[in-house]
């Protein structure tokens, strides 16, 4: 409830700033599932589908590009988009607007692009929960990789996703609050259940990038060119991620640059053996494995799809949608289907 009541403060606030900032009436219409915003110009009706979210990351500006029935009326809102991240939603399409009177709208007879508002009022964003914090990330990454996991005693979701037992508890309870997770039943009859999983999927995909990815990061290197055509990898100790990955699940991409998931005890005998220098700048990045061996299943020597995907999303290349996009459509619609 409190999250409903806040993104419908954020969508009110920013139809108020539109307003103010172009003189057109924008009206929020129906409930907080099926809201749509009514735009009066130039009298004509246009109705847009808005998607509130308190801010817009990277991720979140490439998104909206891959969902298979994704319409023209779409809008993100948000409480405040900077410059920099207007111009790359105007690029790729998507629209917009915030709390502060920016705004992105590009209809028939319609095209609005305002920039560089700041709300000088604007309060800070409110905390991110346990869900999608770094731990909350392991724990709904084993859930997505592995129907019917949620119904599997917390213990052994702890034990595969490396995190501790009571927090397994708090974002398994902060799952059912935000509508992703359906108890149904009592006592031995009790079934739990992950619910709109695609909506998970898309948050756990932007809190994968933003709060645990940059802290995985082993380092970057450099080898010989073309070194990871001819490489084997052991699945055990080391695994493909990000384009390599996808070319490998896909036969689509051609990598720039090249991502390996290991544990961290294992990086300085890999760089060895495959003479590898430290590069800042280096097309090869290594990234802690943050689960379990046995808790998700890899694709051969690659990481599991959906961490592919994620990999892909996080790099905020538009080059590598169509990848992407392949790989939602080949392997993860089994995983986000309602049951």
């Amino acid at each position: 409830m409190r999250k409903i009541e806040h993104e419908k403060g954020i969508l009110q606030n920013a139809c108020a700033a539109f307003t103010r900032m172009t003189g057109l009436s924008l009206e929020v219409m129906g409930q907080p599932d099926g809201r749509r915003l009514a735009l009066q110009a130039h009298g004509k009706k246009v109705n847009l589908v808005p998607e509130v979210k308190a801010m817009i990351t990277p991720t979140d500006a490439l998104l909206p590009l891959i969902r298979p029935n994704q319409t023209k009326n779409f809008i993100l809102v948000a409480r405040q988009v900077s410059g920099t991240m207007a111009d790359k939603l105007r690029e790729n399409g998507i629209q917009f607007m915030d709390e502060a009177g920016n705004a992105f709208i590009n209809q028939p007879s319609l095209y609005i692009f305002v920039r560089g508002n700041r709300d000088p009022i604007l309060k800070k964003a409110p905390a991110i929960g346990r869900v999608f914090k770094q731990t909350g990330i392991r724990v709904v990454y084993v859930l997505l990789c592995n129907p019917g996991q949620e119904n599997q005693p917390y213990r052994t979701i702890a034990a595969k996703a490396e995190v501790a037992l009571g927090m397994v508890n708090w974002v398994m309870q902060e799952l059912k609050e935000l509508g992703f997770l359906l108890v149904v039943g009592k006592g031995k009859e009790r079934k739990i259940r992950l619910i709109n999983k695609e909506r998970l999927l898309e948050r756990w995909i932007t809190a994968y990038a933003e709060q645990l990815r940059p802290k995985l990061m082993l380092g970057r290197y450099r080898g010989a060119a073309g070194w990871w055509k001819d490489a084997s990898l052991d699945p055990d100790r080391a695994l493909w991620g990000g384009e390599v990955a996808a070319l490998k699940l896909t036969g689509h991409l051609n990598p720039q640059e090249i991502t390996i998931y290991l544990e961290k005890e294992n990086l300085a005998a890999f760089l060895i053996e495959h003479k590898l220098k430290k590069d800042p700048a280096g097309d090869v990045e290594f990234v802690h494995r943050f689960w379990r061996p046995d808790a998700v299943p890899p694709n051969r020597d690659a990481v599991n799809a959906l961490l592919v995907y994620a990999d892909l999303m996080a790099t905020g290349n538009q080059r590598n949608l169509e990848t992407a996009r392949m790989i939602y459509d080949q392997y993860l619609v089994q995983l986000v289907r309602e049951t």
